[in-house]
């Protein structure tokens, strides 16, 4: 019997020597890793960032002037969000938005939004979503062109009325069976742009939270 308790507490040592050891290698791996995927994501994030912004429009670094945002009822955030101050030799060309369309048909749609200082939008991008495969995911850019229907657009093109898809009236296209994606985006667009005008005087004099 203490022939077989010494195994027992040997292989119970040595299980537990094995834990110990692949749990400080585990921390050492994402301790060493966590800066390389961090630098990744924040390189994905930046171009995703400038893709709503015309190429060479903007030299300075938008996430060191990255601004944070009180909740708000038109970006759809009930918590504070991110946008982006983007110049050019020291002037402010536009503000790059992170916003929500809380109406998807699976939930929130999280949208970059880019605004140029003349209130015209100069692109928007669909950053994650959970709509339905093949349906309401053409809101994309990977999947479908839809979303650059926005380019070049503001409040007054077209008029506040007609900032709705086809099927409720308005301008903005849409796929048949497949309304409520575009609507939530088109109604969350136009909600940033709105939001943009209000507060133009200060977003366009700020200089960013790290700049």
């Amino acid at each position: 019997m203490q022939a077989a308790a010494r195994v027992a507490l040997r292989t119970t040592l040595a299980l537990l020597a094995f834990s110990i050891v692949g749990a400080f290698l585990l921390s050492g791996t994402q301790i060493l890793t966590a800066p390389i995927i961090n630098a990744s994501e924040e390189k994905a994030r930046n171009a995703m960032i400038a893709e709503v912004l015309p190429a060479g429009s903007f030299d300075n670094d938008l996430q060191k002037a990255r601004l944070e945002l009180p909740p708000s009822a038109e970006l759809g955030s009930t918590e504070p969000s991110n946008a982006y101050v983007a110049r050019k030799q020291g002037k402010t060309i536009g503000v790059v938005f992170e916003t929500i369309a809380p109406e998807g048909y699976s939930g929130n749609i999280y949208l970059l939004v880019g605004v140029l200082a003349d209130g015209t939008l100069s692109g928007v991008r669909v950053t994650q979503d959970k709509e339905t495969p093949g349906l309401g995911d053409y809101i994309e850019l990977a999947k479908s062109n839809w979303i650059k229907q926005f380019d070049g657009r503001s409040l007054s093109n077209p008029t506040p009325e007609n900032w709705k898809v086809k099927k409720d009236g308005g301008v903005f296209a849409y796929y048949a069976g497949a309304t409520i994606s575009p609507r939530a985006v088109v109604k969350a667009v136009k909600l940033t742009l709105q939001y943009f005008a209000e507060h133009k005087g200060e977003l366009l004099t700020q200089t960013g939270g790290h700049a």
